[in-house]
């Protein structure tokens, strides 16, 4: 049976970060320390579940999570420093924060090391997540202890509806540009100037016009989705605005 830490402090352990090419401990009460924080903890850097969702879940709703009254939102697995780090630039998830807990002090403290040598792993974490305020261990949410890796209850969302049942989701808006475009620099100006967080899409770099035409229909740019809904270009994304 996992152990459910609610009401009780985190584990005392000093990890091995690395920031640029030095080694840099951090410890629990610098992560913790009169400081509300979002954890999340999963099996392994750079595995399907973990880099599809559950870290993309957390960093796009990071601004959210600060508006209601989250400090800092960090992942916690059983990796080494190196492998955290080049995750994080992979998953451009500058919005959270990356802990190294290499050798699992923490995560066998917390009662959540696991013995997952059937995929080759070793020891690792089982997926849960917790609201964390001074160091004290307010709410967790644990996977069910069942075959695989569920991913259930340890998600954003869930996190989110905890924190604030009332709190609003963030849009997932992406654009269309192309470099040099003015159109485009307007549409991101708007987009900017209301605060809202936007995935670029630039064509010649990331897609080709033949793409473009493919998903929108058009052969202009910007192109702006909302939500995964076609807005349209500079002037209908003017207007989306305005009516809301």
């Amino acid at each position: 049976m996992l152990a459910n830490r609610e009401g009780q402090k985190v584990p005392s352990i000093t990890f091995r970060t690395r920031k640029d090419s030095d080694w840099v401990d951090m410890t629990t009460d610098q992560l913790f320390a009169g400081k509300t924080v979002a954890v999340f903890s999963l099996p392994g850097a750079f595995t399907p579940t973990c880099s599809s969702t559950h870290v993309p879940g957390y960093n796009q709703m990071a601004k959210v999570f600060k508006e209601n009254g989250v400090d800092d939102i960090v992942c916690v697995s059983v990796n080494d420093a190196f492998v955290m780090n080049e995750w994080a630039k992979d998953q451009q998830a500058e919005n959270i924060t990356f802990i190294p807990d290499g050798n699992g002090e923490f995560t066998e403290g917390m009662g959540m090391l696991v013995d997952k040598s059937d995929l080759g792993f070793g020891k690792r974490s089982w997926r849960y997540s917790m609201l964390v305020k001074d160091g004290v261990v307010e709410k967790m949410f644990v996977e069910p202890e069942e075959p695989g890796d569920p991913f259930k209850v340890s998600d954003a969302a869930t996190m989110l509806q905890y924190i604030n049942p009332k709190a609003a989701k963030p849009q997932l808006v992406s654009l269309f540009t192309r470099v040099g475009c003015p159109y485009c620099a307007r549409a991101k100006s708007m987009l900017t100037d209301r605060g809202i967080d936007y995935e670029e899409i630039v064509l010649g770099k990331d897609v080709t016009p033949r793409t473009l035409q493919a998903v929108t229909g058009a052969s202009t740019v910007p192109q702006v989705f909302v939500d995964g809904k076609l807005i349209g270009g500079s002037e209908a994304l003017e207007a989306y605005l305005s009516a809301k």
